[in-house]
């Protein structure tokens, strides 16, 4: 009995030894310190380039967080473009399962964008009022790129292009995007093809106007598909990007409150008034009208 614990023993210190091995042996490889020209990571990250966008217009503190913050949500608004677009193009190629995938990782970015907002949770009016009338007529109402995010969902509204006039080649961009049919859109054309009775299209530039064939539609989805089939699952991933994107405005609307109340925007807007009437319109209303009727 003894000698075969004596062995045993043996085996567990060969096998710890072994394993120590490896890490042992990476203690004594150094990384590579010098480069002909910056580093690999700048040039793939451009981090030097990001770090030199904070140019803050006062010497106020806080202004910096709020700046970092803005600039932040803004890449995300680029990606999630890029990923609808994305989506897009897999839904008019009848590819759902790879457009719900794509359309689910955009759910977890709003995730981030929305604890953003927690960013500047600490922001006093006094602490914003520092710099605010410094930043002049500039507002996140006047961001092309969510305004793109609008368009994508179907929020459509040609006077919202108009801010970016002077700036061609992002106002091009926008008037595209409102010319072209929103992701919504291309739902519900891949709906039709599948044989649900679903209106004719009209003219894309319009906002869209919800419509009972449609919520008929995601009523006999829900009856006549389950949990892991397609078209669940994209009603289900459509679902969730809904309600994150209204929490991304709710944040918003709240941020607001806290920072500033119910003063007028500063890009002229009416600021706490117009994000509750933006909040109040639902992204996608007949998936949350039809289940009234499930």
């Amino acid at each position: 009995m003894t000698s075969r614990r004596r062995a045993g023993g043996a085996r567990v210190r060969s096998l710890a030894g072994r394993l120590r091995a490896p890490a042992q042996a990476a203690e004594h490889v150094a990384p590579t310190l010098e480069f002909a020209d910056g580093t690999p990571y700048d040039h793939y990250v451009a981090a030097q380039a990001l770090h030199g966008l904070q140019r803050t217009v006062t010497d106020v503190p806080e202004e910096r967080a709020f700046l970092v913050t803005t600039q932040v949500m803004e890449l995300y608004f680029g990606l999630i473009r890029s990923e609808w677009w994305l989506a897009q193009r897999l839904l008019d190629d009848d590819e759902v399962v790879g457009a719900t995938a794509v359309l689910a990782r955009s759910v977890r970015y709003f995730e981030a964008l929305n604890a953003s907002w927690a960013a500047l949770s600490w922001l006093t009016p006094a602490q914003f009022n520092a710099f605010r009338d410094a930043l002049g007529e500039a507002s996140g109402f006047q961001s092309a790129m969510y305004r793109h995010l609008e368009f994508l969902l179907g929020n459509k509204s040609e006077p919202l292009t108009r801010p970016h006039r002077r700036s061609p080649a992002v106002y091009k961009e926008l008037v595209d995007a409102l010319r072209r049919p929103s992701l919504y859109d291309s739902v519900l054309a891949l709906l039709a093809r599948r044989g649900f009775e679903i209106p004719q299209s009209g003219d894309p530039a319009q906002e869209y106007v919800p419509s009972p064939l449609v919520e008929d539609a995601w009523v006999r989805v829900y009856a006549e598909h389950g949990p892991g089939e397609e078209l669940w699952s994209l009603a289900e991933t459509l679902t969730d990007l809904s309600e994150r994107f209204s929490d991304w405005r709710y944040r918003h609307l709240m941020a607001v409150r806290r920072s500033m109340g119910a003063k007028p925007g500063s890009g002229g807007s009416s600021g706490l008034t117009w994000l509750e009437r933006s909040l109040r319109r639902d992204v996608f209303p007949e998936l949350w009208s039809a289940r009234t009727r499930m």
